[in-house]
């Protein structure tokens, strides 16, 4: 029968799944309506009075697409929006940050050496930065100061470096850097749900109520949408960083979140001018590289200056119900044995430079304060160690499932 930690475990699974597959469609579908927009034909007037066409084939049709600048002169009753991708992807991307970084707050979202903070006042500066973050964007964008895009997106680009500082000295680095993610998505979302939807709608129902339609509306709706293209990039490096500890682990987390959102400008301007037909700038392969090697350089200079010290947990209930449950310290011994080679500040296990995902085994309070993932990792499944490189044998791995389910009041 399954237990709470492996039904955890599958609908945190569940989640990240649908997450992904949101955010392909939303990503996916933003990236052919910009290529689509840039590679527009405009040679020759269309008798239709549409602003451009391409033609495209795939799966072995062929595809006639207009655009219309505001709206053709009689409007389809079918029409198809593109939104509900950006919905479900912040949905199910907010409901990963409750099931694992606000229940598993002491874990992954506080650390004492940064700012030692309760789980209420940690969910608190999350979730009050991410509507902080929207209303700061949109205001900016609506005021004069966004008039000119230039001047707006480094704007932007100076509100982001000073998030990422800010969140990486109240937050774990691991949480800065998702955090800084979900700060960028919601500006996102935000910018499909209350300005591009709505202003589409303004001017379906101009064009049905036989009024002629606005065309600021549009050109609204194309700033924040050309924002959300270059955005993009970066928000999928900050979301997988939390799996890999050279990127948030480091004294300068948000010097090299920083520097992602620049990648994303580079990487971006290449197909965005191909796309348009306005050239080949190479350029932005080198400059891509050469941001890429500095962050690369940045994640150990010097290493781990945000790790976790030992000593440094500030053990929760949780915690002390696993470190005083029986069986604790046969499984200590098994862990320090058959994990702690790898998993420690200085791993010895060779060709192992830093302990996997940031986490350290090397002594009681941090094996209790890793309990859940001692248990799903080791014992419930032989993902840990890999290939079982330590010899880790199946009776202690029974030891550990004893002792997990005991200190959760399931017996063995």
């Amino acid at each position: 029968m399954f237990d709470y930690a492996v039904l955890a475990e599958w609908l945190q699974f569940a989640v990240r799944w649908t997450h992904v597959i949101t955010a392909i469609a939303w990503i996916g579908s933003s990236f052919y309506f910009i290529a689509l927009d840039l590679g527009l034909r405009r040679d020759r007037p269309l008798e239709t009075g549409a602003d451009g066409e391409e033609w495209q084939v795939h799966g072995g049709g062929f595809y006639h697409i207009q655009k219309y600048l505001v709206a053709p002169d009689a409007l389809p009753d079918h029409l198809i929006w593109f939104k509900w991708e950006s919905y479900m992807t912040w949905v199910s991307g907010f409901a990963m940050m409750v099931l694992v970084y606000y229940f598993g707050a002491h874990f992954f979202l506080i650390d004492p050496s940064v700012m030692n903070l309760t789980v209420p006042e940690a969910i608190g500066i999350s979730i009050g930065s991410l509507v902080f973050g929207w209303i700061v964007y949109d205001q900016i964008c609506k005021s004069r100061f966004g008039d000119d895009n230039t001047r707006l997106m480094i704007g932007l680009y100076v509100i982001l470096v000073a998030m990422a500082w800010g969140y990486t000295h109240v937050f774990s680095g691991r949480a800065a850097l998702l955090h800084l993610g979900a700060f960028t998505a919601t500006i996102m979302t935000g910018n499909v749900f209350f300005i591009i939807i709505p202003n589409q709608k303004i001017v379906v129902a101009d064009l049905r109520a036989g009024r002629v339609p606005d065309p600021k509306y549009g050109k609204i709706a194309k700033q924040r949408s050309t924002h959300n293209n270059y955005l993009t990039l970066p928000v999928l490096f900050l979301m997988l960083s939390n799996h890999y500890p050279l990127a948030f682990a480091t004294k300068y987390n948000w010097v090299i979140a920083s520097l992602v959102f620049l990648m994303g400008v580079t990487i971006r301007h290449y197909f965005n001018t191909r796309h348009a037909n306005k050239g080949n700038p190479t350029w932005t392969w080198l400059a891509t590289a050469l941001i890429f090697l500095l962050i690369a350089w940045l994640s150990t200079a010097p290493m781990f200056a945000h790790d976790t010290k030992t000593g440094d947990i500030t053990p929760s209930p949780a915690d002390a119900r696993f470190a005083q449950a029986a069986g604790f310290q046969d499984v200590v011994q098994i862990v320090q044995g058959r994990c702690s080679m790898c998993h420690a500040k200085e791993p010895g296990y060779p060709g192992i430079l830093w302990a996997p995902k940031g986490v350290r085994l090397e002594t009681p309070a941090e094996i209790a304060h890793n309990a859940e993932r001692i248990y799903i990792q080791a014992g419930v499944t032989h993902a840990m160690p890999p290939a079982n490189l330590s010899f880790i044998e199946p009776s202690e791995r029974a030891e550990i499932r004893k002792w997990f389910r005991t200190a959760e009041g399931k017996g063995a």
